[in-house]
């Protein structure tokens, strides 16, 4: 990805852009006539009357509307699967995915999308899903648009250039980009690429409370980028747009581009996100804290702390606690954990969890250090010590997440992932 980019800073600020001068309308939203004969077009992403805060929108001015379309026609993706009803019904055991291999032949990010978990239901507003991309092609007259969801995607392979409707992002591993539902883009690759997407089904990812962190800490808004307006010059020639509408995929055919918005404003916008500005808070006296800590966004329930989505991350950090076991500890948690692992090791796993694969501790389901970590760093000399060249993360949820049939029959389960534990014998010494 060689072409310099621009961005504006801060999460969720209101941006204005134009990739034109003058493009943009000066004292209201919709004139008679816009600038430049362009169309205004409101883009929301929340409810009309939503409190101010939360209340989500753009108004894009853009060279043809987006109603000029032809009708949609199914479109048949296998491996794609939403909410609970696609899920399969599993035991309460642990499970883990082996990275999976990049295809041979050419593949693009919306062929490449593999789910692994679902839960929840997007006309419910409720849940998510947690898919692997595998893809080796670059999207060039295609787009996707996801009605049903907001998409975060985590770069593990390769680098990626997303273009939307706003502006593009370049991203690369250590990175994320945040797409809002509803917003159209395509994803150009610089070679096989593979990497991971969380579909929030439910409310809008958002900066966590930082409660007694006080005013600094974890992601600062400042570090989210939202793209500059840009727009591609041909407009003209056949388009094919993709849109995931109710669970199913749907194809239709325009002629021209959908990246033809030359100016906007408003505070619904994509943004990427670079981890290595996240501010690490952990102990700097005794115990391990709790997970929460490494929260970079969060998508809340109607329950207070009991999250839709958690995306947590454990990045490079030191670890100085004294007279501790320092990786997690043995727990079973009332929320879902699903994780992977984007470069490094990770410390409860040093060796049987690899960068592009992925875990899956359900509610309540015991986990915690295998036999190694655990004979380590109960005997290890407590010096301060960095966590270096690593990179993990999860999707957290409230609700249970239910393995797809292409995670359980797809190749890279492993069957003996529970014989981590095997060596954990009875060392009771009355």
């Amino acid at each position: 990805m060689t072409n310099t980019l621009h961005y504006l800073a801060g999460f969720g600020n209101q941006h204005l852009s134009e990739a034109h001068p003058g493009a943009l309308p000066q004292g209201q939203n919709s004139p008679q006539q816009c600038p430049l004969g362009l169309y205004a077009e409101l883009i929301s992403g929340a409810a009309f009357t939503a409190p101010r805060h939360s209340n989500l929108r753009s108004w894009v001015y853009r060279r043809q509307p987006s109603v000029v379309v032809s009708g949609y026609a199914p479109l048949a993706q296998p491996w794609l699967k939403t909410g609970a009803a696609e899920g399969e019904t599993v035991a309460p055991d642990p499970l883990r995915w082996a990275p999976s291999p990049l295809p041979e032949g050419e593949q693009d990010f919306v062929a490449g999308l593999r789910t692994l978990v679902v839960n929840g239901d997007p006309d419910a507003h409720v849940g998510m899903a947690a898919h692997l991309y595998l893809a080796t092609s670059s999207m060039l007259r295609s787009a996707f648009v996801n009605a049903d969801g907001e998409m975060l995607i985590v770069p593990q392979q390769g680098a990626l250039r997303i273009t939307t409707e706003l502006g593009r992002l370049d991203v690369k591993p250590g990175e994320i980009a945040l797409i809002p539902r509803g917003l159209a883009f395509k994803v150009e690759v610089d070679g096989p690429s593979r990497g991971y997407v969380c579909e929030n089904y439910g409310a809008a990812m958002r900066l966590p409370e930082l409660g007694p962190i006080g005013s600094n800490g974890l992601a600062n808004p400042r570090d989210f980028l939202a793209p500059v307006a840009w727009f591609e010059a041909e407009n003209a020639g056949r388009y094919e747009i993709i849109k995931k509408f109710g669970g199913s995929l749907w194809r239709a055919e325009q002629d021209h581009t959908p990246f033809n918005v030359v100016a906007w404003h408003g505070n619904l916008a994509p943004y990427k996100y670079d981890t290595a500005h996240f501010m690490t808070i952990g102990s700097i006296s005794f115990d391990h804290p709790d997970p929460s800590i490494f929260t970079v966004l969060t998508s809340p329930s109607d329950t207070p702390g009991w999250a839709n989505i958690d995306f947590v991350i454990f990045p490079p950090r030191w670890m100085v606690a004294e007279h501790s076991f320092r990786p997690p500890w043995y727990h079973r948690n009332v929320m879902s954990e699903f994780m992977g692992l984007v470069l490094g090791q990770y410390d409860a796993k040093p060796e049987g969890f690899k960068p592009g694969g992925a875990s899956l501790h359900n509610a309540f389901v015991p986990h915690g250090p295998d036999s190694e970590a655990f004979a380590k760093a109960s005997t290890v000399e407590l010096a301060p010590h960095k966590l270096d060249h690593t990179l993990a993360f999860m999707f957290e949820t409230r609700y249970r997440l239910k393995p797809t049939a292409y995670a359980l029959q797809g190749g890279q389960l492993e069957a003996s992932y529970a014989d981590c534990w095997r060596g954990l014998a009875d060392q009771f010494k009355p």
